[in-house]
Parts: C-alpha cells; sequence; structure tokens
C-alpha cells in the first residue's frame, strides 16, 4: 500500500512499453498490489488507448477470487464502486461531464474516504487531488502503447517503490515471466507478495523500506528508538539466520537487497495458527509453540549477529524504558477514546510509577531472545519437517533481549483470537513442567508472576495500538480484538502482585475492562 510520505517529495515519472493488450492488463494488475484507501489513479489518453482495459484488470486483481466478474465502462453511469474488492474501489469515466464542476455532484471526495479512485478523463476534475498516480496511455511508433507514470504525494514514495521492486525481481528471474499476488499489508509499514516463477515455485517478496525516528516523543527520543523497535530489513536476516542455525524453521532468503529494503525469503505454506485456530486446531499447534519457547529460553542467545557484508546487527534489550512507553499507549490513545478528553497528567505519573514497581518483577531467569508478535498471524504448521522444525516462524524483524515470560504471554494471550482460560492454565503447566525438567533451578512461581506482569503489560500496549489504529490510521478491524484482549487485562490484574494496577483500573479506567462496552464500540 502506498505508505505515508511528506508532501515535498518530489513528483516520480517513469514510462514503460506496453507491446499488447495483455501488458496493459499486466500493468493494472501489478499496480493493485499497491491499492490503498485515499489514492487516486488518473488515467488519461485518447478513444483506444487502453484505459478501461488497465482499470478492468485493477480491479479484478483486488478480487482474485471472482474470477473474471463484470466490470463494466462506467461511461453511462459515471460512477461505478466496487465494495467487495480487498481494498474498495470506485471507477470513474468523467468523459461525458461538460463543466468540471459537474463533478462536484458526484461525491468523489466522499468516496476517496475509504476508496481507491480510478478516474478516466481526469481533466474534468475540478481539481487535482495531491496524491496521485497520473497515467498517460498512449500509442508508440510500434503500434504498441507507452504508459508514462507520474506519481504526486503519497504515490511519488510508491512509484518509487514500484520501480524498485521491479528491477529486483527482474534482476533474481533474469527477466523470466513470474506472477506476482497481494499476501498481506500488516499494521506498519510492511508489505508482502507471493511471488510465483514459471516452474510453479513460490516465494514471498518482503518490502520492507527502511524508515527514519518518528519524531521524539520522551526525553528527546522517538517512540520507535525507546521502544527498540527495527527500521531495517536486515533485522529480519539476522535474527532469522541464527533461528535457522539452531534447527527451528525461519525462513530462508533467497535474495536480498538490503539497502533497498526487499528481500525473497522462502514461503513457509498457509498453515497460520489463526486458520488452524479457527478450524478448532488449538490444542497441538499451542502445544508445539510452548515447547519451543521452553527449548529457546533453555539457551544462551548473542547480542550481536553478523550480516552479509560485514554489518552486525545489535540486538537490544526489552529494558523498563520500553516496557514504559509500550504501556503509555494506552493513557495516549485509548483513555480519550473511552473518556473523550486527554488523560490528566496526576494520573498518567500515577500509572508509569505503578508500572515502574512491576517491571522488575518480570525478569525472572536470566534474558533470552524475546520475538515480540509469537502469536497466531506469525506463526504456522510445517507438518512435512520433524520436532520443533515443525513451527514456522515469521515476522521476527523486532527481536529483543529480555525476559522468557513474554512471548509465552504474546501466544496464550493472543491478541488476534481469545484462548480459552483453561487452555492458558494448562499450557503455562505444559511450559513450567518443561522448564523444570530441563533446569532443576528453574523458579515456576516466579516464572508464574512474569508471565502476569507481561500479560498485563502486553494487554495494555495492545488495547493503546488497536485504538491508534482505528482513530489515527483508519483502520477500524482491530477495534473487534478489544474486548478479548480487556478479558486477558482482567484476568491479569486478578493477580494479587497486580493489585496496585488493579485498583488504578477500578478508579480511573474501568472502561477498558468493560467487555460489553468494547464489543458496542466496535459494532
Amino acid at each position: 500500500m502506498p505508505a505515508p510520505a511528506p508532501q515535498k517529495d518530489a513528483p516520480v515519472s517513469i514510462t514503460l512499453r506496453l507491446p499488447d493488450e495483455a501488458a496493459t492488463s499486466a500493468l493494472g494488475r501489478e499496480l493493485a498490489l499497491f491499492a490503498a484507501p485515499g489514492t487516486w489513479i488518473l488515467l488519461s489518453g485518447g478513444l483506444g488507448a487502453g484505459k478501461s482495459t488497465l482499470a478492468r484488470a485493477f480491479i479484478r486483481a483486488l478480487a482474485p477470487h471472482m474470477g473474471e466478474f463484470e466490470a463494466p465502462s462506467p461511461t453511462f453511469t459515471l460512477v461505478q464502486p466496487y465494495d467487495f474488492t480487498r481494498v474498495p474501489v470506485a471507477h470513474a469515466d468523467l468523459y461525458r461531464l461538460g463543466d468540471p464542476f459537474e463533478a462536484e455532484e458526484l461525491g468523489l471526495d466522499e468516496l476517496a474516504r475509504d476508496h481507491v479512485l480510478l478516474v478516466e478523463w481526469p481533466d474534468r476534475l475540478p481539481r487535482t487531488p495531491p496524491d496521485r498516480l497520473e497515467i498517460a496511455l498512449d500509442f508508440d511508433e510500434t503500434g504498441g502503447r507507452a504508459a508514462t507514470l507520474a506519481g504526486c504525494g503519497a504515490w511519488a514514495h510508491t512509484l518509487r517503490r514500484f520501480s524498485a521492486i521491479r528491477a529486483f525481481l527482474d534482476k533474481h528471474f533474469a527477466d523470466a515471466p513470474i506472477e506476482r499476488a497481494f499476501l498481506q499489508g500488516d499494521a506498519s509499514a510492511r508489505r508482502y507478495e507471493y511471488v510465483t516463477a514459471p516452474g510453479g515455485e513460490r516465494a514471498i517478496l518482503m518490502d520492507m523500506p527502511a524508515r527514519p525516528d518518528g519524531p521524539p516523543v520522551y526525553d528527546g527520543r522517538s517512540y520507535d528508538e525507546i521502544a527498540n523497535l527495527s527500521h531495517d530489513i536486515r533485522a529480519v536476516e539476522a535474527i532469522n539466520s541464527v533461528l535457522r542455525e539452531r534447527g527451528y524453521s525461519a525462513p530462508r532468503t533467497l535474495a536480498h537487497d538490503f539497502p533497498a529494503g526487499l528481500m525473497l525469503i522462502e514461503d513457509l505454506g498457509e498453515a497460520v495458527f489463526g486458520k488452524l485456530y479457527r478450524r478448532g486446531e488449538m490444542r497441538r499447534p499451542l502445544e508445539l509453540a510452548v515447547d519451543v519457547l521452553a527449548d529457546m529460553a533453555g539457551r544462551e542467545w548473542p547480542g550481536e549477529v553478523s550480516l552479509p557484508g560485514g554489518d552486525v546487527h545489535i540486538v537490544r534489550p526489552y529494558d523498563d524504558a520500553a516496557f514504559g512507553i509500550e504501556v503509555r499507549l494506552l493513557t495516549e490513545w485509548l483513555w480519550p477514546r473511552l473518556k473523550g478528553a486527554p488523560a490528566p497528567r496526576g494520573v498518567v505519573e500515577e500509572y508509569a510509577a505503578i508500572w515502574s514497581g512491576l517491571f522488575p518483577l518480570a525478569r525472572a531467569g536470566r534474558p533470552v531472545w524475546v520475538l515480540r508478535d509469537y502469536h497466531s498471524p506469525n506463526l504456522l504448521l510445517l507438518k512435512e519437517r520433524q520436532g520443533l522444525a515443525r513451527l514456522g516462524i515469521i515476522d521476527t524483524q523486532d527481536t529483543v533481549m529480555g525476559p522468557a515470560a513474554y512471548d509465552l504471554a504474546s501466544l496464550l494471550q493472543d491478541a488476534r483470537i481469545e484462548i480459552p482460560h483453561d487452555l492458558q492454565k494448562e499450557m503455562l503447566a505444559r511450559y513450567c513442567a518443561a522448564r523444570a525438567a530441563a533446569s532443576p533451578d528453574f523458579d515456576a512461581a516466579a516464572f508464574r508472576r512474569a508471565y502476569v506482569v507481561m500479560g498485563a503489560q502486553r494487554a495494555c500496549k495492545v488495547l493503546g495500538i488497536f485504538a491508534r489504529l482505528n482513530d489515527r490510521d483508519g483502520k477500524p478491524a482491530y477495534l473487534a480484538h478489544m474486548p478479548h484482549v480487556s478479558g486477558y487485562l482482567a484476568e491479569n490484574l486478578a493477580h494479587r502482585d497486580l493489585k496496585p494496577l488493579a485498583e488504578w483500573f477500578a478508579r480511573h479506567l474501568p472502561e477498558a475492562l468493560d467487555r460489553q462496552r468494547l464489543r458496542r464500540e466496535a459494532s
């Protein structure tokens, strides 16, 4: 999807040769990989230049499960919306408009809030949107077509990524015809595609452009810097390489361009835990994932990892500053969402002080690698492999050195799918038994205390993130997960060591524990 880009970005322009109608359709499908609500694609060119061909291919690529469905030209309807596609699309043909101001009555600006706008004959628009991709189609001297693409605003950044990815894939596949399909874009700026080679072998393209730190939020440092979030795709290779060396199943890297933020990685399949859970398969996948964490906790983990080319990736500590900036997301984003006003300074300071007293309780045992997003979207079952290697692990770039209890809480208190309380207890007991069997020094009571502290910390962070994704980023789907995350928080707060935090919520933010209200908020 087009990542946010500053308005000062200079427009970017490229010209592509389209030898036939199939190439025009292929361009439409390729551009659909970058579709995001709120962006405009302006199609110009004479009659027969291929505007409708490109538009139809773009629309159909956003609903591959529908096949070659009807996508009529909106010459007479003027605007044809498609709300069943991966990203809603509105296709407009302004050829019949005599006055640009007639376009005002079509409601295109309103549609652009949550649709991609494909506009033919954009010279009829009353004004040019700032974030746009202009595509000028024309015939070339060979009888084929040429397309000139000009990206402005956010599309300037996206068109650079479009060109960089083309060059990367052309180099790896030596211009062999490949098929590309959207896999996912997550809550961050990362984006993924399936890439299928002519022989049918499929890999995954990871598009993770390096990004600078955000604005300072505390003590002159950015949120990402304090929370120790990765800015660079090199972290993926560093962490995955060590996991593979130790017998775990992280994806192999097939090709990379670190400066461009691009990697082609092994496809571990589609048996993602989230899908298995929804099919009623929860116990055995959880057992495997618990066993992997227990095994990881018994190993020593490096603080530095060497990379190809001589670079070194530093695995930073998951320290109190990182924990603290994460739990503040609750008071910064969930509080105003539920209260309608910012949290009072004194209340926030009290909240932070309580957490400062809790964080030391999380440090049971020596630090280990904390993968940080060890939950259903990022774990896969690899039935063809043996032992602990049957667990596929992805999304490792934010790995830090910290408490082993964090990843277990992330797994058993899944932010996307509710894990029944009794099953959580059973899996926690399984983990503790495995740790005790491997080490007579394992302190199960201290670990269980660390587990509820980390569970509460993650729940507060996630509730804040989901509120932010809705209120700032326009992604309301995450609100549906809030009620069960709230339930996890309540379970953790029932532990005697979390009594001060439970009392803070009871006095100041009981709404965060009201699952019925959160369900209404999501509906």
